[in-house]
């Protein structure tokens, strides 16, 4: 499977910005996608997923109540809708799939930057 995030940029403390991740190739085989990022000097960290048949979605913490994960199954995108970003949120977001042959995400998208003004 093949991803391309894009929808990154530079917002203000409080703002609001969607990611978009389309997945092309072997997307039959996908599971689940999901996102998760990256500040500079820290390790990669979950921020949420969705199961692509049924929908059921999880969050980490810090994105629980701020952040809303979607997907489109006909269009094979998935979306990261974020909102109240704060400069903490500030890192490289890359999203993430998961085939029906993985215990872990197997495919990687190249990232997209979120950069987060106080």
């Amino acid at each position: 499977v093949q991803l391309q995030a894009s929808g990154g940029g530079l917002v203000q403390a409080g703002g609001s910005l969607r990611l978009s991740c389309a997945a092309s190739g072997r997307t039959y085989s996908t599971t689940d996608m999901g996102w998760f990022r990256q500040a500079p000097g820290k390790e990669r960290e979950f921020v949420a997923a969705v199961t692509w048949i049924g929908g059921r979605t999880s969050y980490a913490g810090s994105a629980k109540g701020r952040f809303t994960i979607s997907r489109d199954n006909a269009r094979n995108t998935v979306y990261l809708q974020m909102n109240s970003l704060k400069p903490e949120d500030t890192a490289i977001y890359y999203c993430a799939a998961r085939s029906e042959y993985s215990a872990n995400y197997d495919s990687w998208g190249q990232g997209t930057q979120v950069t987060v003004s106080s």
